[in-house]
């Protein structure tokens, strides 16, 4: 059954926040807002489970699942050998629409797709999503649509795409600017622009001024 909680009423957010961290712990999909589309996620570290993601959006393993965290601390856990560089553009631009990629910690028992050893990882600045990940831990999250197909605004857009392939929907309104994040290489000597959106490379370049751009 799919449940929808409007985060407008505190009421409803409190029960909502709570039932998208139960679904998650067993396992069941779950969209919920970010700051910049509203994401469809589940437990990281359940395969199944993000099977059961990439199914719902019609995505092959060839696009892996990028991960949502609360804290950047969290990115300890999950990164190997984070550099300096790394840190400082997490320092400067966590929470918020900044992806990085980097070499995961090659103990982790997940499977994200084809990451040929890296994962992408972000911590969104919506104070929903930070909720719902303090309880869930590390989730895998990929924009709420269809593969092909725009990517939600809203959780009544994801609800048309995405059915009752999703347990609970978080509804907190639209999106601010539906700008997907902007994804930055950490794997290689020198950190490389692999994706520009919410922020550009001026502003990247104040806290890494090394940065490249294809």
């Amino acid at each position: 059954m799919t449940l929808t909680f409007y985060m407008d009423n505190p009421v409803d957010r409190i029960r909502g926040i709570s039932a998208a961290a139960t679904a998650v712990g067993r396992g069941d999909l779950v969209v919920l807002p970010t700051d910049t589309v509203y994401g469809i996620g589940c437990d990281a570290f359940s395969p199944a489970s993000v099977t059961a993601l990439l199914a719902a959006k019609g995505r092959g393993r060839d696009m892996p699942v990028p991960v949502l965290v609360g804290h950047p601390n969290v990115v300890d856990g999950l990164a190997y050998d984070l550099s300096p560089v790394a840190r400082d553009l997490i320092d400067g631009f966590w929470p918020g629409a900044l992806t990085v990629v980097v070499k995961a910690q090659p103990s982790l028992a997940w499977d994200l797709g084809d990451v040929d050893g890296t994962v992408a990882v972000r911590m969104p600045l919506h104070p929903v999503a930070i909720e719902v990940l303090r309880m869930t831990g590390p989730m895998a999250v990929s924009s709420a649509n269809r593969s092909g197909s725009t990517p939600a605004t809203t959780a009544e857009e994801a609800l048309e795409q995405l059915g009752e392939d999703v347990a609970i929907y978080l509804e907190s309104g639209p999106c601010g600017e539906p700008i997907p994040s902007t994804i930055v290489d950490l794997t290689g000597t020198v950190p490389r622009v692999a994706r520009l959106g919410a922020i550009d490379l001026d502003t990247l370049r104040t806290v890494c001024p090394e940065i490249v751009s294809d």
